[in-house]
């Protein structure tokens, strides 16, 4: 998931790196399993006012047949998702297969949050659930066949209109990544003028030291009648 691990890619052109991230950016899958009460959180870098859907569907552990049930009725799901400046943007209950849907207001690393109300099964305590997650972010949270129904578009006018969202998905992004280098840009002014005023400030430490020693090694030394 984007956010929790990155990578160096291999040195290429902007077109074809262009063509990577239209290609692989905004989605992402994957299935981890969680405990009886573990609560398991991601974190997603997204721009601001970037729609994300989540869709998830649970597998409880048949302890007797040793395998992952297909379906977990009566099983619940609780969601909670928290902005960059830890504000709950959403925090609900769901089933045991679910969409959950937001939209950020502010650009950063947003925490997304799981955890099952498992304690209300007795046949899951102690045991361990399997959980599918689907991560869409931006233009491919649309469903462009909804769109081109519903609009009556051409197959022309579907792609100028898939086109369009991606550009503007990749405007989001630029912005993000100049948000991100100005405020890199001023944690590393803080850092430098922190560091110029200890520097002053051990200097000044210093003399200051150097002083009371000259003075007090003169008061010992007139005191003893040597000087």
């Amino acid at each position: 998931m984007a956010g929790v691990g990155a990578r160096q890619l291999p040195v290429m052109g902007w077109p074809a790196l262009l063509l990577l991230a239209l290609c692989t950016a905004g989605a992402q899958g994957l299935y981890f399993h969680i405990g009886e009460t573990e609560k398991r959180c991601f974190i997603e870098e997204i721009p601001d006012e970037t729609m994300v859907i989540g869709k998830y569907r649970t597998q409880m552990w048949d302890k007797q047949k040793e395998v992952f049930l297909p379906s977990t009725p009566g099983l619940g799901m609780h969601v909670e998702v928290k902005d960059p400046d830890s504000k709950v943007v959403l925090s609900r209950q769901y089933g045991s297969e679910g969409r959950f849907t937001f939209t950020s207001h502010t650009p950063g690393d947003h925490q997304i949050c799981l955890h099952s109300n498992s304690t209300k099964i007795a046949l899951f305590a102690g045991g361990k659930l399997r959980v599918h997650l689907d991560i869409q972010v931006g233009e491919h949270t649309n469903n462009y066949p909804e769109i081109a129904a519903k609009d009556k578009l051409t197959e022309l006018q579907l792609r100028a209109r898939q086109l369009l969202d991606q550009v503007e998905q990749i405007q989001k992004e630029q912005d993000y990544q100049r948000y991100r280098e100005e405020r890199f840009r001023l944690t590393s002014e803080s850092t430098n003028q922190r560091v110029l005023w200890w520097s002053i400030a051990q200097t000044v430490i210093l003399i200051l030291t150097g002083i009371w020693q000259t003075r007090h090694l003169k008061s010992f030394f007139e005191a003893k009648k040597l000087v």
